[in-house]
């Protein structure tokens, strides 16, 4: 009989979360989260801090790579995982509907995107509204097209492009609310994003075919990419150190460089999973006690049992595992149940 298990792959440790801090915004090129109130003249009222790294430095070191190790093990059982087709996300400039300035392509809601370009000689942002949940993304004002996901599921959304209009200040440029009526819940976590940015002849989509060419199921593809990237990608201290607001990862450059930070981690187990047909999302929250700001990851496949690695598996429930933190050779002890982490924003 098969049993439904969600896992979650957190991907910075304690020891590595030197680079998480406190959050004011989640942000990248891709976007800055954040809610903020909206007046009735469409002008937003909540100050604009900018786009701050998801990592800001934390000096605090509360565990180091010394005092524990967590097996390494993949996971082989025969090459039996067969891939689901590709799944791809793609902006139709033909099939976009707005004005000279904003181009908003709604024809792949039901895939569980959203693509926008736009034009403007002002700093840009881009609005998904879903429900209570708001989310602000940096948007490029010279017409580059962006794919961000629909994460909340299906439902009502609004999407809002706002101009820049003195200091922090925002004005409504264009909007339009959908109902959105996904194909199933995970297919929002099955594509590229401007936060999880890959394509099938990406090389961490053909080292993840590799690995999943040698596992016998899902879980085993999991436990292949969890060893493979344990074994090869450092923290980069000096890189969490310096960070710039603005930062988008790169999973490819994570993998052909071997370091990053946490929200490089995230990044390259999300697209590597992805390609492989397993729903990843991408999360940032909080991580007790000291509430640091981490990013890390969840994913979803229906097989029975976690085979190589000592973390603790629910069925039918998110469980986490955290690869930056599994890579400083600490152990799942310092994840326990899950309940030190508080997840806000999944992409």
């Amino acid at each position: 009989m098969q049993r439904v298990k969600w896992f979650s792959i957190v991907l910075a440790a304690l020891v590595f979360l030197t680079a998480c801090g406190e959050d004011t915004t989640t942000s990248t090129q891709g976007g800055s989260v954040r809610t903020g109130a909206v007046d009735s003249a469409g002008v937003t009222t909540a100050e604009d801090t900018g786009s701050q790294a998801a990592e800001t430095p934390e000096r605090s070191n509360p565990v180091t790579a010394q005092d524990s190790q967590v097996p390494m093990t993949s996971y082989e059982g025969g090459g039996g995982y067969i891939a689901p087709a590709f799944a791809t996300a793609e902006y139709h400039p033909a099939l976009a509907q707005g004005t000279d300035q904003v181009h908003l392509d709604l024809s792949a809601l039901s895939q569980g995107y959203v693509a926008v370009s736009a034009n403007s000689d002002k700093r840009l942002k881009f609005q998904v509204v879903c429900g209570e949940l708001t989310y602000n993304y940096d948007l490029d004002a010279d017409g580059t097209p962006w794919i961000y996901p629909l994460q909340c599921g299906s439902g009502e959304y609004r999407f809002r492009v706002m101009e820049n209009v003195a200091e922090s200040r925002y004005a409504e440029l264009y909007a339009e609310t959908c109902q959105v009526n996904l194909t199933d819940e995970f297919t929002p976590f099955v594509r590229p994003s401007s936060y999880v940015n890959y394509s099938q002849d990406s090389s961490c989509v053909k080292k993840a075919q590799e690995l999943a060419a040698q596992a016998a199921d899902a879980v085993g593809v999991v436990a292949n990419v969890y060893s493979y990237v344990c074994q090869s990608v450092i923290y980069d201290q000096q890189k969490a150190a310096s960070v710039q607001s603005g930062y988008l990862p790169v999973p490819d450059h994570t993998l052909q460089s071997g370091k990053g930070i946490c929200f490089d981690y995230a990044a390259l187990a999300a697209a590597m999973l992805r390609s492989q047909g397993i729903p990843t999302k991408m999360v940032f929250g909080y991580v007790s006690p000291n509430d640091l700001y981490h990013a890390w990851n969840m994913f979803y496949t229906r097989e029975t049992g976690w085979v190589t690695v000592n973390f603790q598996v629910s069925g039918g429930s998110w469980n986490r595992l955290d690869l930056t933190f599994s890579a400083s050779g600490a152990d799942s002890t310092f994840i326990g149940d899950g309940s030190n982490y508080t997840d806000l924003y999944f992409y």
